[in-house]
């Protein structure tokens, strides 16, 4: 079957379930907002899973919602999928003068200026405009800093950035010794960002690597009560040093 056969066969199932389904014939843009987040979010962990059978299934359900977004607003007579899709082709041919037009460009970073050069002049205030503001806290920090990156608001090396780590972890301790939690809150925040800009020195995205951390402290902690549980006992009933012992035990197995 070709593409567009089968995106065609995709707005016919799209139009029948609106009709006939009364699940579907109640949903609207609003309540579908959450699901669509998840469904976002569910792509991101099969991404950072490597999981390509779940990455080709989460695209499809997030095709199904921009689908359905598009039925919707063709019933409000706003929008159709049409529009939609010559839209973003425009966006595209616009923002790629070097692929459509007379421009040149030497490297991926001009490439990146100039889409940022015709943003501001489609109307946008700010360079930093295009960062929602529902973003979660470390992927806007790393958003905001290849934003900025675009005007030459960035650093020269990795070794200055590294350098700001340090005078942001002693700033920390600093606010610590005076045990001022709004502070300490603070200089912690200016730490992260130092950090995740660090990250992108280091040619890391610094959600993913936090997530991917995140899944070995699951996998090992998982593994600890599997081994609390061979022995019959919980980890309730482990003091920490002995808690310890089964995690590096864990960890030498790996």
């Amino acid at each position: 079957m070709q593409p567009d056969q089968a995106f065609n066969r995709l707005l016919q199932i799209m139009d029948d379930l609106r009709e006939k389904c009364p699940w579907d014939r109640k949903q609207t843009m609003l309540s579908l907002r959450q699901l669509s987040i998840e469904e976002l979010y569910e792509l991101a962990d099969a991404i950072t899973d490597e999981d390509y059978k779940g990455i080709k299934e989460e695209l499809g359900d997030l095709l199904l919602h921009i689908v359905f977004y598009a039925k919707i607003g063709s019933e409000k007579q706003q929008f159709n999928i049409t529009d939609v899709i010559n839209g973003v082709c425009d966006k595209l041919i616009a923002r790629h003068p070097h692929i459509y037009g007379d421009v040149k460009v030497e490297n991926e970073d001009e490439v990146k200026q100039n889409w940022e050069k015709l943003k501001m002049r489609e109307g946008k205030e700010s360079v930093l405009s295009g960062v929602p503001k529902s973003l979660p806290a470390l992927v806007k920090a790393m958003r905001l800093q290849d934003k900025a990156r675009q005007v030459g608001f960035e650093w020269e090396n990795k070794e200055q950035v590294w350098a700001k780590v340090e005078e942001e972890t002693a700033e920390l301790q600093e606010a610590i010794a005076l045990q001022n939690p709004d502070q300490v809150e603070a200089e912690f925040g200016d730490l992260m960002f130092a950090l995740v800009n660090y990250s992108r020195f280091l040619g890391i995205d610094a959600e993913n690597a936090l997530e991917r951390t995140n899944k070995k402290f699951i996998a090992r902690f998982r593994k600890m009560e599997e081994m609390a549980a061979g022995q019959g006992r919980r980890l309730t009933d482990m003091n920490l040093t002995e808690m310890d012992g089964l995690w590096n035990k864990i960890k030498e197995g790996e």
